[in-house]
């Protein structure tokens, strides 16, 4: 509540993993990367949807972008740039930071920082890692993010999954040893437990008033933002369906396409949403400082 006794609405971090529906770790076993480029491209119409979206709200958020795709659609990075929204780096093959060693990790965040800074022509401080692969068993990624340029890291899920999540890890922004900031997507702490409740596939596969109360239970009883995610893909009921793939991954992927561009909708309306960068500019340490444009 502010001094004049108003309640003020919390600004909370929308985000947003740009990649394809074809490069999901899920589909990995029956996709391989030598496959990409034979792959019926959806990226492209579904930033171009989120981007209307966003501005039709007057919203800003960050796109974790991977360098595959900024590469081969420029013109999405510079859109993104244009838009006003927060360019950010998701690696550059979509490879697990758990499955690459510090030498593989390091030369995959330099390049795809090289290739977004170079396309959308400002400085790139924020990296998330695929399937948020940082955990208890390589926490060395944070002193390579940090080498390689950035401020701060979106790859730590403080919750238990069967591909990722380190629960004991603290639930909101902390500091690694290497100095970078870590901020988790949001969970709930529920019974003992962290629950999920930043996107993804929960956000789908929920009634959307469950999202809504577990973002207004982190902003009022935690007192913190809520960070968020989805991906292009979970707005695009229309993509090509891989059907070789197994029936929960189907399941995960599948499920309720059709109703995630209308619950964002609503989310928008719902809350207040900004950047990364904004929003956490505190703890990051860039108050009143906002990503540098490069020189041409």
């Amino acid at each position: 509540m502010s001094p004049g006794g108003i309640d003020i609405p919390t600004t909370n971090a929308m985000s947003i993993d740009v990649e394809d529906y074809f490069q999901v770790a899920a589909f990995a076993p029956w996709i391989d990367r030598s496959r990409w480029e034979t792959m019926p491209c959806r990226v492209e119409r579904n930033v171009a949807l989120i981007l209307e979206l966003l501005g039709r709200r007057h919203s800003r958020a960050t796109f974790f972008t991977l360098g595959w795709i900024a590469e081969r659609y420029p013109h999405l990075v510079r859109e993104i740039v244009a838009a006003g929204h927060e360019l950010a780096s998701h690696g550059y093959g979509h490879l697990r930071a758990s499955e690459q060693s510090p030498d593989e990790f390091r030369s995959d965040l330099i390049r795809a920082k090289a290739i977004l800074e170079d396309i959308g022509r400002v400085e790139v401080i924020g990296y998330r890692a695929p399937s948020f692969s940082i955990g208890e068993d390589n926490l060395w990624a944070h002193d390579v993010i940090a080498e390689a340029g950035h401020l701060y890291s979106s790859s730590v899920y403080p919750i238990a999954h069967d591909h990722y999540g380190m629960p004991a890890a603290p639930r909101f922004p902390w500091r690694t040893r290497s100095g970078i900031v870590e901020i988790p997507p949001s969970s709930l702490r529920l019974l003992g437990r962290n629950l999920p409740a930043s996107g993804g596939g929960y956000f789908r596969l929920l009634p959307y008033p469950v999202s809504r109360w577990g973002i207004r239970r982190i902003n009022g009883l935690d007192r913190q933002p809520c960070i968020f995610y989805f991906h292009p893909w979970e707005v695009d009921p229309d993509q090509p369906r891989i059907e070789q793939a197994g029936a929960r991954s189907r399941f995960r992927h599948y499920l309720n396409l059709g109703k995630t561009a209308g619950r964002l909708e609503r989310l928008l309306l719902d809350f207040r949403w900004d950047r990364v960068d904004r929003v956490y500019a505190e703890a990051i340490g860039v108050c009143g400082r906002a990503p540098a444009p490069l020189a041409a």
